[in-house]
């Protein structure tokens, strides 16, 4: 990020400027960018782009994946990363941390920094405070917010730079960051920001527990981009398990990390009957757990039956959607709590009219009902979901009435116009209310 210019706004004490001087611009903190894995933030940003939103992006991390989505393209706001090892920069750190100290906020934050660092005395936290410090000295000109996406470590930023600069900010709360932050990291940080909204039930009961204010935290769904996820009409899948040179083909989108239960699901297929004709196909990074997984396949005797494909682009992806006959994650809970919310790839896979298998762990059933749009069962049970599996893969029927409704499901109630209109209303009422 090269030097700029610090607005007004920051350098005259904060918010009481900010009333004098409105801006319009955005900064938006991520922890990485561009994600292949995060298609749901890099639409949310092209939506708000389009609404009429400045936006510069402010990244923790710079980009690891070979391929990038369409939508990244599309995307104009420039892109900012910060240090993201403080050591790899050292002379901007140290210019940023002098820079920082001339704001009177510095030593707000520099006391945050010291209670937090109490709780969690790590190089970690350090490193967010020195992140923090760079984003304040090397401020956006004219911006005039700060919006975090994850609750955990951007969001860890964005209280400091909030401090420091006296910008107001707000959050994005998503899975991970809700269930594996401790809960009074959590509590502090929503009493600092102005709001946070989160995109499913079970994360919106937990956050609003921990709120200062109920009313700062608010549901809203990511949704789906029904223009780019067209209608796929007409899916007729014949494929009954019957046929060896016609086999039953079961999809699944995602890394291979514990969360997913790729391992569960491996086991499942291994339980499904001798006999059945079908192929597992799996799109996506291999997380800390793809060689383990891999290595299950290999010793369930699976290895022939799947195709590991790696991660794909969003044409690709939608493309295997809608080659497939049936839709399966099977979604769990962690050894350290960490959880999906509401996997996008379920609705994208439900928006092109593919039958869905998972568990109701945490944000599926608030997509999937079982037998009436889906099929979803207990977690880390591969016995119920092998006995899910083989009623799927030999009733097409069962599987293209499931299709349509979860098809119809979407398209009812996830388009994520309705996620951007609330989020342009929140951004408003704060303007509103001269903040």
């Amino acid at each position: 990020m090269a030097d700029t210019e610090v607005p007004r706004a920051v350098e005259g004490g904060g918010e009481r400027v900010l009333k004098v001087f409105p801006r319009r611009k955005i900064a938006v903190l991520l922890k990485g960018y561009p994600r292949l894995s995060e298609t749901f933030i890099a639409q949310e940003l092209l939506s708000l782009e389009r609404a009429g939103l400045d936006l510069v992006l402010i990244s923790m991390r710079r980009p690891t994946d070979a391929k990038r989505h369409p939508v990244h393209q599309e995307i104009k706001a420039p892109v900012r990363y910060l240090p993201e090892y403080l050591h790899e920069e050292p002379l901007r750190v140290f210019l940023s941390l002098i820079k920082a100290m001339k704001f009177p906020g510095f030593w707000r934050a520099l006391r945050a920094f010291g209670q937090n660092f109490f709780d969690d005395p790590t190089r970690n936290s350090v490193r967010r405070l020195g992140q923090a410090a760079v984003l304040a000295a090397e401020w956006p000109h004219e911006a005039e917010w700060l919006h975090a996406h994850f609750i955990h470590t951007p969001a860890s930023v964005a209280l400091y730079a909030s401090l420091i600069t006296g910008v107001p900010w707000s959050c994005s709360a998503h899975a991970k960051d809700i269930w594996t932050t401790r809960e009074k990291e959590l509590a502090k940080k929503i009493a600092s920001a102005r709001w946070v909204v989160t995109c499913t039930k079970a994360g919106l009961q937990r956050l609003a527990n921990l709120a200062d204010n109920r009313a700062k935290v608010t549901l809203s769904y990511h949704g789906l981009d029904l223009d780019r996820f067209g209608e796929a009409s007409g899916r007729k899948s014949h494929r009954d398990g019957l046929k060896a040179n016609d086999p039953v083909v079961i999809l699944s989108v995602g890394r291979l990390v514990e969360k997913k239960g790729y391992d569960i699901l491996l086991e499942a297929l291994a339980m499904i009957p001798q006999g059945l004709a079908w192929r597992f196909v799996h799109v996506g990074g291999e997380g800390e757990e793809g060689r383990r997984v891999k290595a299950l396949a290999a010793s369930l005797g699976l290895s022939d039956r799947i195709s590991w494909e790696g991660p794909h682009a969003q044409e690709e992806v939608l493309m295997r959607y809608r080659e497939a006959d049936l839709f399966a994650l099977a979604c769990r809970i962690g050894k350290d709590g960490d959880r999906d919310g509401l996997p996008n790839v379920l609705l994208e896979a439900s928006s092109q009219g593919l039958a869905c298998l998972s568990t109701n762990v945490s944000g599926v059933t608030e997509l999937l009902t079982h037998d009436v749009n889906g099929i979803v069962v207990e977690p880390d049970r591969p016995d119920l979901f092998a006995k899910a599996l083989t009623h799927a893969i030999t009733d097409p029927a069962y599987r293209a009435r499931l299709g349509a409704a979860a098809q119809n499901s979407v398209r009812q109630h996830f388009d994520h116009r309705t996620n951007i209109k609330q989020l342009i209303e929140l951004f408003k009422s704060q303007r509103r209310s001269g903040r």
